[in-house]
């Protein structure tokens, strides 16, 4: 089974305490967020082939990285040059970069990835300032990773609603980036990658295939996986998403271009409805409450095993 912990929230940044509580107690409730149905999940290190994370701020997880030991992990770490007008609770980026490269160290290369999302362009954020806070980052971290996944602020109804002077980022600022970034990215041997971004920057030298392939778990775990034909992909990319035991409306970032929270004052109320001993992120299971369990097996192909 594949984990996902962050398409729908910062678990790591937010909910270190509540996820290593799942961990010891060998399970997770997910509550779907489009019908209520509640899943039941498994963290048996025997059958959970990887875990993977989507952080902003891996630190609080990190100085626990011990108790995953037994765990297979993917990294997504997300550093953007942006400051508080737009990150408003992100730490820092040069402190974010140090903590990846506690990650690398500890993980190895292949387990870490940097995303570098979502661009966009205003006065005080324009191509310049990206190409040259990308070329500074990116000197800091090819020692530390492989490759750098970018994308393209969506303009969501939520996004709009948060980020009102937020706007498209035309073809021509696209061929820009890419050029730039990939001009940059091969000074420092990092394979530049988009997800569903169409194939526009292909011609750079990008790979779009996606940025959580099979290909990018396997090398993260060391083995070969043997996923069934079409599990876990509901996207425009080949991503395994795996099974996302996070919840929107609960990232406390308050990123303005953020697509997974309405607004800070549910995120705010959701916060004082968690319970880190609670198997669910957010409240606890009511009476009547129907729960699924999810037995899934482990797919790594033990047949042809990397190592």
């Amino acid at each position: 089974m594949i984990v996902n912990t962050g398409t729908r929230t910062d678990i790591p940044a937010f909910f270190s305490k509540w996820f290593l509580n799942r961990i010891e107690e060998g399970f997770v409730l997910s509550k779907n967020p489009y019908n209520n149905q509640i899943y039941k999940y498994n963290f048996n290190p025997k059958t959970v082939d990887v875990i993977c994370f989507c952080s902003k701020n891996p630190k609080p997880l990190v100085k626990n990285l011990d108790r995953l030991a037994d765990y297979n992990q993917f990294w997504f770490t997300t550093i953007n040059p942006y400051d508080k007008d737009i990150e408003v609770n992100v730490p820092d980026y040069k402190k974010v970069i140090k903590t990846f490269k506690e990650l690398s160290g500890a993980l190895g290369s292949n387990a870490v990835s940097w995303r570098y999302d979502p661009i966009f362009i205003t006065e005080k954020y324009d191509l310049d300032f990206h190409i040259e806070k990308f070329e500074q980052m990116a000197s800091e971290l090819h020692e530390y990773t492989s490759d750098c996944t970018i994308s393209f602020i969506d303009l969501y109804q939520k996004v709009l609603r948060n980020f009102p002077e937020a706007r498209e980022v035309t073809t021509e600022e696209r061929l820009v980036i890419g050029e730039n970034f990939a001009k940059i990215a091969g000074e420092y041997d990092i394979q530049m990658k988009t997800c569903v971004e169409g194939t526009l920057l292909d011609q750079f030298g990008f790979d779009s295939a996606g940025c959580m392939t099979q290909q990018v778990l396997e090398k993260a775990i060391g083995n070969n996986l043997k996923v069934p034909k079409g599990k876990y992909r509901n996207r425009e990319c080949n991503c395994l998403m795996g099974r996302d035991i996070g919840l929107y409306n609960t990232c406390m970032h308050g990123c303005k271009y953020c697509y997974a929270n309405a607004n800070m004052k549910l995120v705010k109320r959701n916060q004082k409805l968690h319970n880190p001993d609670s198997p669910l992120l957010i409240g606890d299971v009511n009476y009547g409450d129907v729960v699924k369990e999810v037995n899934e097996p482990s797919y790594i192909d033990m047949q042809t095993r990397l190592f």
